[in-house]
């Protein structure tokens, strides 16, 4: 009886060993990354009667999309100045797995694609964020 319960102690310990050797070599999935892309207006709407219906129009797929980011979690924050259109720029911080899915997420914003806004993607970090009241 006391062979057997030492073979199933060491049993038990060759199981808890293996176990543990799966469990550090499973990987791990990767935290996505933090980005930032600065938008800016081109140059040809910087006065407010320069914009088309169609361009208003791509502006507002662009905050449709951004709403739909911001739901599922990926968009961080994003916001613009509040100053005439040749000072204003606005931020998109969110997250990617890399800079390639970034500079996607960041291309295919209506904004950007449709021509209405330059963007530049950097990486970036929140060190601080409120908590909401």
């Amino acid at each position: 009886m006391k062979n057997r319960s030492r073979q199933l102690f060491v049993l038990l310990i060759c199981i808890f060993a293996t176990l543990q050797s799966l469990a550090a070599q499973e990987p791990k999935a990767a935290k996505p990354k933090q980005f930032i892309y600065v938008l800016t207006l081109v140059p040809r709407l910087h006065t407010d009667s320069a914009w088309t219906k169609e361009d208003n129009a791509v502006l507002e797929r662009h905050f449709a999309r951004f709403q739909e980011a911001t739901k599922s979690g990926q968009l961080i924050l994003a916001g613009r100045t509040s100053e005439p259109g040749d000072k204003t720029f606005g931020i998109a911080i969110f997250e990617a797995a890399d800079e390639d899915a970034a500079r996607k997420f960041m291309q295919e914003d209506p904004a950007v694609a449709g021509g209405l806004m330059t963007a530049e993607l950097h990486p970036f970090a929140v060190a601080l964020q409120r908590k909401n009241p």
